[in-house]
């Protein structure tokens, strides 16, 4: 595995809800029986509204309103979802997989819900499961979310030992989304694993590209890769400058460790497992 580090994966909600500029009137299919409009559009603001609370740490809200959102539709799926989201933070275990296995009985093809059901499975390390069911959410070709779904294939992958699997899930990502820059670092990684350093330096480059775009800071192995691959193509200032950002960001880490061991004339390639 590519320098030990603990990997969640992404869940998934309902983006309209947290967006601004657009229209409130927005539904999802959220299976079981049909009701009125009118109670559609209430039982889909409870659920909005659950969803923003679970975001914003307020479980206790986000439990009122998913209770006022079963009331209409025991049977929405998009309910039992967020519901199983608020029990996992909870840590109640046993009946958040509950509740994502209703969610999932009540509509089985509810990509969302399955994907989070996947992430689920991740956490507890069943990394079997959580694959098996990505898989099934990847085939969904109309999913709004499919390049992070690839993404967490890839991921899951990676814990299993299947590298190739790994590879071809990250590049699927890319394919459908080239600002995925999780999978761009991971593919670096790889490649430059495997020695493969141009393609490292390519997926990198991408990986900037994208994470400065989403203003997202590097990680300490994200900056101690770019240590080692400006130092094989022969940029030492550039690599001197992602040493400095690890001595200021992450003096505490491993990676800092592999820096000051390679500066002192032992080998840079440190931090394979």
């Amino acid at each position: 595995m590519i320098w030990g580090q603990a990997m969640k994966l992404k869940t998934l909600f309902f983006f309209f809800a947290l967006m601004p500029g657009l229209s409130a009137c927005v539904t999802t299919t959220s299976g079981g029986f049909n009701v009125e409009p009118s109670q559609e559009r209430a039982l889909q603001d409870f659920i909005q509204l659950a969803t923003a609370y679970y975001e914003a740490g307020d479980m206790t809200a986000a439990r009122r309103h998913i209770t006022n959102a079963l009331a209409i539709n025991s049977r929405s799926a998009e309910a039992y979802n967020v519901q199983a989201l608020v029990l996992q933070r909870e840590g109640e275990t046993r009946l958040a997989e509950e509740n994502f296995r209703k969610a999932l009985s009540y509509d089985v093809n509810n990509s969302r819900a399955r994907n989070n059901y996947a992430a689920f499975l991740f956490a507890q390390e069943r990394y079997e499961d959580a694959y098996a069911q990505l898989e099934r959410v990847s085939a969904d070709t109309s999913y709004e979310a499919r390049a992070l779904v690839f993404e967490n294939l890839g991921l899951t992958a990676l814990q299993m030992q299947r590298q190739q699997q790994a590879i071809a899930a990250f590049e699927r990502a890319l394919l459908l989304d080239t600002n995925m820059y999780r999978s761009a670092l991971e593919l670096a990684l790889i490649k430059f694993e495997q020695g493969e350093f141009a393609e490292a330096m390519r997926y990198y480059n991408q990986f900037l590209v994208s994470s400065n775009f989403f203003n997202v800071p590097q990680s300490a192995r994200s900056l101690w890769l770019g240590v080692q691959l400006e130092r094989r193509f022969d940029n030492p200032e550039r690599a001197a400058l992602y040493g400095v950002l690890l001595e200021r960001l992450y003096a505490d880490s491993m990676e800092y460790q592999y820096y000051k061991n390679s500066s002192n004339g032992r080998s840079d390639d440190y931090g394979r497992q």
